[in-house]
């Protein structure tokens, strides 16, 4: 029920207002208002018998309790006659940690940590601690000092009352301990795999690197973080090496870390072997050009395990020559993408396909006639100032001067890291453009080769699952800027890896949400994140209630068969 206002305008111009007590009745499934009670004119109101009303009514029902003791899902704030008003005491986000808390729950994340902790004494429950880390990179990534402060006092981590900076701490290390051999790593994978369905005959293999805030590296044998060839171009800090496992649809199964100097070709036998671990059956490994040495590829082959691999083109030999050599037609698969098979002399059953997108053979003769057009007006005006400066009447010194300049202009053009690939130096020392290079390169826009030991998969399907390579490579790019896993700065090698398995949770329950609403993370975490718990206090106690869902939200949850807070959570009478 509630209070219905009405006015009516009289002749003179005088409005008058009315109030009548109603309530909604549903008449043809449309809400219609019904009066049960007219109070009258609100100018001639017994305003204090309303309120001693109120307060009888207050008095014998309490603040929004019924005879069970239940709070009614709408509590009225506000000064009351005779009471005190009832006060937000506190309000918090709720919605995009308790979806992250059901996911990870139906994925057993929750049930492994907890194995591990058994028989251990923790005055604080470490897997809720570990939660809270993970929930923290997702939504909110910061320091761990950090994180532990707003788990305590900026959202609701349920079974969590507060955290410190030494329970996350603790907790880190209990995750690198339990997952010394990939345990949780393990149990996680086969709980995503059953409650998604997924097709794990095609995993995809693919690493990155990131780095610390430091200048120097560890030294001896057992250095972990050493300097390498950094891909977030670095060179100049020590860094380690990661490496990520996904499934066709972008699930990330499995993470590694290396020290910092591991070469691609170093890591894919300890891949490999783990992944024999999980006994999934028939597996096919899609890695890059950087892990198709021949003895890569053979080891992929052991135990019955196939491969998709890209080749290397731009090197040449043999093997790109006669690939190219070789006629038939392509079988276009997409709009961007044509296929062709091709079987070469001494490669056994391996098959090798060919494949052609138009559209990036646009974009690579672009860029190398800008390239080319580039280098051409340097060499013409290093060679233009020359042809000046010799006119000139110069002294010995400063002719001198003038070639050592002429020189290092030269220098820097030969060793530009981009432009260099097109120069070929002669033997006078003058630079010229590689035009032999620019044709052989000519044959291979747009291109790429691609090997598979598999002698069922078709090309198609060769093609398109080498494309879905893409899903690591979006992986680590959400890792680094999303879930802000660099810049690293632990210390201990032990810690490190805790740092990116947590980071590697955050990945894995982030891409399980998108892929069961369909929508990006950083567009579910902003919606439900305006989903908020209140507390409100008064003279009947306290009571938790969360405000009211809105379709988006809704709609997130029941996408991902996952129950909403409920409207009133706690109730503590006083």
């Amino acid at each position: 029920m509630y209070l219905r206002f009405t006015q009516r305008t009289n002749a003179d111009g005088s409005v008058v207002r009315y109030v009548a007590l109603a309530h909604n009745r549903r008449v043809d499934g449309k809400s219609k208002p019904d009066v049960l009670m007219n109070l009258g004119r609100i100018d001639r109101l017994d305003v204090g018998g309303l309120l001693g009303l109120a307060a009888s009514i207050r008095k014998h029902f309490g603040d929004g309790l019924d005879n069970c003791g239940q709070a009614d899902d709408a509590v009225e704030i506000g000064q009351h006659a005779g009471s005190a008003p009832i006060e937000v005491v506190d309000s918090r986000p709720v919605g995009a940690v308790w979806l992250l808390e059901g996911l990870w729950r139906h994925l057993a994340v929750a049930s492994a940590i907890k194995k591990a902790a058994d028989g251990r004494r923790f005055t604080t429950n470490m897997e809720r601690v570990l939660f809270a880390l993970v929930a923290n990179r997702a939504i909110a990534p910061m320091s761990k000092l950090s994180a532990a402060e707003w788990a305590s006092q900026d959202v609701i981590i349920p079974g969590l009352a507060a955290m410190d900076d030494d329970q996350a701490y603790r907790a880190m290390d209990l995750l690198v301990e339990a997952d010394t051999q990939g345990e949780v790593q393990e149990a996680v994978f086969f709980a995503v795999a059953h409650l998604l369905n997924l097709e794990v005959d095609l995993l995809f293999f693919d690493t990155t690197s990131t780095y610390f805030e430091r200048d120097e590296e560890e030294s001896g044998e057992q250095a972990f973080r050493t300097y390498g060839k950094s891909k977030d171009h670095r060179d100049d800090l020590p860094q380690i090496v990661i490496g990520l496992a996904v499934t066709r649809e972008g699930i990330p199964v499995r993470v590694w870390c290396w020290p910092g100097h591991s070469n691609d070709q170093s890591v894919l036998e300890q891949v490999k072997d783990d992944m024999r671990a999980w006994k999934l059956g028939r597996v096919i490994t899609v890695v890059d050009r950087g892990f198709s040495s021949a003895d890569n590829l053979a080891y992929l082959r052991r135990a019955g395990g196939h491969y998709i691999a890209g080749m290397r083109m731009r090197d040449g030999g043999a093997l790109v020559e006669q690939a190219l050599s070789r006629q038939g037609r392509y079988q276009q698969v997409r709009d961007n993408l044509r296929v062709k098979e091709v079987r070469l002399d001494g490669a056994g059953d391996v098959r090798f396909i060919i494949c052609h997108n138009p559209d990036q053979e646009q974009r690579d003769k672009q860029h190398r006639e800008q390239a080319i057009t580039r280098i051409e007006a340097e060499l013409e005006r290093i060679r233009a100032q020359r042809e000046r400066e010799a006119r000139r009447e110069l002294s010995a010194k400063a002719r001198e001067k003038a070639e050592t300049a002429h020189v290092r202009a030269e220098c820097a053009l030969r060793d530009h890291p981009t432009l260099k690939r097109w120069i070929r130096q002669q033997k006078n020392g003058r630079l010229v453009i590689d035009r032999a290079k620019v044709k052989a390169e000519e044959r291979l826009d747009g291109k790429y080769l691609l090997a598979t030991s598999d002698p069922d998969i078709s090309t198609e399907d060769a093609a398109l699952g080498y494309k879905n390579l893409l899903e690591a490579e979006r992986g680590f790019r959400d890792m680094k800027s999303e879930l802000l896993l660099r810049p690293i700065f632990h210390r201990l090698e032990h810690r490190i890896r805790a740092h990116v398995l947590i980071c590697w949770l955050a990945l894995l329950l982030t891409r399980v949400a998108e892929r069961g609403c369909g929508q990006r993370w950083p567009r579910i975490n902003r919606e439900l994140s305006r989903l908020s718990q209140v507390t409100l206090a008064g003279p009947a106690g306290t009571v938790i209630h969360t405000t009211p869902l809105r379709p988006a939200q809704r709609a997130v949850y029941q996408a991902l068969s996952i129950t909403p807070p409920a409207r009133v959570s706690v109730f503590e009478p006083a």
